[in-house]
């Protein structure tokens, strides 16, 4: 099997994000895949692209935002996701989270920061934007807080920030939670079966198959 990667680019903000990264390391092991966390600002896409939070977007529309939530309901009772909770203080400032996680990764517990800090938001619902709460979450964790509260105003750290956001935009990101598997991008939650079909040499494999034989017909 070809060993692949794929590139999760999130933000904490985004409880989409949260779902798909209790559902991501699994899709990965099962087909021999590293995640490669990449973590991004929300609001820096949104800027660069036009793009809007669905609450603003389809906020007018009727009906509309009912049937988001209920597919996310939907969502969370087949996979039995149901320690996920709405965030009481949403929508909480997450630049502060999004340079932690910068410094987290530097100091080698990016995945351990990032479990914790998405635990913290859609588990406990957390207030994580203040310093103080901060640091007790990532200190109860065992993570070292007050080390990682003054990363977060590195100069390198925001660029490497600034950096992964405009490097994403330039990827054809649009939103989050985005994956790439080599070149191939997809958006939201909902697309994490491609992603799977993606990193499945046999499905590809029948895919490639199928073509094949679709051209060999058509050329007759």
């Amino acid at each position: 099997m070809t060993a692949k990667t794929v590139d999760f680019i999130f933000d904490f903000g985004s409880p989409n994000a949260y779902l798909a990264w209790k559902l991501l390391p699994a899709i990965a092991a099962r087909h021999g895949a590293r995640v490669n966390l990449l973590p991004c600002l929300l609001g820096g896409i949104f800027k660069a692209t036009g793009n809007q939070a669905p609450a603003i977007a389809f906020g007018g529309i009727k009906g509309k935002m009912d049937y988001e939530l209920l597919e996310m309901r939907r969502f969370i009772a087949a996979r039995d996701l149901s320690a996920f909770r709405f965030n009481p203080h949403f929508p909480v400032n997450t630049l502060l989270l999004m340079r932690g996680m910068i410094a987290a990764q530097r100091a080698g517990v990016g995945e351990v920061y990032l479990d914790t800090m998405l635990k913290g938001m859609w588990e406990e619902g957390l207030k994580l934007d203040d310093r103080a709460v901060f640091v007790a979450a990532a200190n109860a964790a065992g993570l070292p807080g007050e080390a990682l509260l003054a990363a977060t105003g590195d100069a390198e750290v925001k660029a490497e920030l600034a950096a992964n956001t405009e490097a994403a935009v330039a990827r054809g990101t649009f939103g989050i939670p985005t994956f790439f598997v080599g070149e191939e991008i997809f958006f939201g939650k909902d697309r994490l079966g491609q992603v799977e079909d993606e990193l499945d040499e046999d499905y590809q494999a029948g895919r490639a198959w199928t073509h094949w034989r679709a051209a060999a017909a058509h050329r007759r």
